[in-house]
C-alpha cells in the first residue's frame, strides 16, 4: 500500500469520525413504530460495537460524558491504528520481533490477530448524543460495586482455561455459547460478530446473536421456571411498558456466570426505540450475595450494515479431538514404559540358569 494511500485512509476515516461525532439526540417527537401485534416495533439487524467499554476508566472519574477533545483523541488513535494496521508487512518478521503492544489488547505474538479479522467498533458510544465514558452509569463512577465481604473474586468462569481435558473445557471452547457476555444479559460486545437480529412474534422475542449463532428467547408474559434448570443464558420472560420491551432474566447457570454471579443474579433488560436507526438498551444487575449494591448502565443499537451471516465455529471440536488424541497417546506411552518397567524388573529378578554367570 502506497503513502499516500494510507494517507487518503487515514484522513477518510477522521472525517467519518468527525462526522458521528455529531450524533442527533432523540427526537422528543418520535413515536416508535407498532408490528402487527400492536407490540413496539424492535425488529431488524442491530450492532453494539463500539470503543466505549463496560467499566469507566478511572481518569474520568465521575463523567459519563466525554468532551469533544477527548472524542477525537480516542477516535483518532484508533483511526491512526488501523491506518498502520493497513500498511505492507515483511512476511519474514518474527514474532519476536512484533511490538510489546499492538492495540485492542493485543501484544507480541497475538498482534498477528489484525484488523483484517477484528470489528471492535471505531467510534465512541453516543446516548442522546452525548458521547460516553462507560456503560455503567451507576454507581456514580461509572465501575463495579465491590464484592461482599468473603465473596472469592472471581476467576472468569467463561475465559478461563482450566486445563486440557474435555470435562473442563469453557462453553465458548467447545463452540457452544458466545464468547465472553456478546449474548448475555447483559448483553456487551466484543472483539468481532457484534451483531444482532431481533425477531418478535405475539408472546415471543427471538435475539439472535452472531457471536457463535446464539439465540436468546424471551417469553412475553411468562413466568420464570421453578423445574431447577438453568438455560446456558439463563431464562428470559418479558413484558411490554408502552414503548418499551422489558426483559428480566433468572436461573443462570455457573457455566455463563456474570462476573461471577449466578446463583442470585437477576438482571433486568429495557429496549426502547427512541429514533428511526437506534434502540436505548438500559439493564441493572442483582445479586444481593455478590455486591455490595446493584449496578446499571445504558447503550444504544444502531443498525447493522447487513443480514447476520453463519457463524461457523469449529475450532473448539478440533482442540477436543487433539486433546483427546493426546491424551490416549500419552496414556499408550505410559503403559509401554510400566510395560518394560515390569519385563526389566522381571529379569532381573529372575536367577541366572546353571553353569553361566550374570553379564
Amino acid at each position: 500500500m502506497s503513502k499516500k494511500f494510507s494517507a487518503m485512509l487515514l484522513g477518510a476515516a477522521i472525517s467519518a469520525l468527525a462526522a458521528s461525532a455529531g450524533a442527533a439526540p432523540a427526537d422528543a417527537a418520535y413515536k416508535a413504530p407498532l408490528n402487527a401485534y400492536g407490540q413496539p416495533d424492535l425488529e431488524g439487524t442491530w450492532t453494539n460495537a463500539t470503543l466505549t467499554v463496560l467499566e469507566r476508566p478511572k481518569e474520568y472519574g465521575t463523567r459519563k460524558v466525554m468532551t469533544a477533545e477527548e472524542v477525537k483523541k480516542v477516535e483518532g488513535d484508533d483511526a491512526k491504528m488501523y491506518a498502520a494496521d493497513a500498511a505492507p508487512r515483511d512476511p519474514k518478521v518474527k514474532t519476536t520481533d512484533l511490538p510489546h503492544e499492538c492495540g485492542k489488547g493485543f501484544s507480541g505474538a497475538g498482534c498477528g490477530y489484525n484488523a483484517a479479522w477484528i470489528d471492535p467498533g471505531n467510534t465512541i458510544m453516543r446516548v442522546n448524543g452525548e458521547p460516553r465514558t462507560s456503560f455503567i452509569t451507576d454507581p456514580a463512577d461509572g465501575r463495579l460495586p465491590p464484592y461482599k465481604p468473603g465473596v472469592t473474586v472471581p476467576n472468569m468462569y467463561m475465559r478461563a482455561h482450566y486445563g486440557e481435558n474435555p470435562e473442563n473445557q469453557t462453553l465458548a471452547e467447545r463452540c457452544l455459547t458466545s464468547f465472553g457476555y456478546s449474548a448475555g444479559p447483559v448483553m456487551l460486545p466484543l472483539l468481532y460478530n457484534n451483531n444482532y437480529e431481533i425477531a418478535q412474534s405475539k408472546d415471543t422475542v427471538a435475539i439472535v446473536v452472531e457471536m457463535v449463532h446464539d439465540v436468546r428467547m424471551i417469553r412475553i408474559g411468562g413466568k420464570h421456571r421453578t423445574d431447577g434448570d438453568r438455560p446456558w443464558m439463563g431464562d428470559s420472560i418479558g413484558w411490554y411498558e408502552g414503548p418499551t420491551l422489558v426483559v428480566e432474566t433468572t436461573n443462570f447457570p455457573e457455566a455463563t456466570a456474570l462476573r461471577g454471579a449466578w446463583k442470585e443474579l437477576k438482571v433486568t433488560e429495557r429496549f426502547t426505540r427512541v429514533g428511526p436507526n437506534r434502540i436505548l438498551y438500559q439493564f441493572k444487575a442483582e445479586d444481593p450475595t455478590m455486591w455490595d449494591r446493584p449496578w446499571s448502565g445504558e447503550y444504544e443499537f444502531t443498525p447493522s450494515k447487513g443480514r447476520i451471516f453463519e457463524y461457523a465455529c469449529h475450532e473448539g471440536n478440533y482442540a477436543l479431538e487433539g486433546i483427546l488424541s493426546g491424551a490416549r497417546a500419552d496414556e499408550a506411552a505410559a503403559a509401554e514404559k510400566a510395560k518394560a518397567a515390569v519385563a526389566n524388573k522381571t529379569a532381573a529378578a529372575t536367577p541366572a540358569p546353571s553353569g553361566t554367570k550374570k553379564q
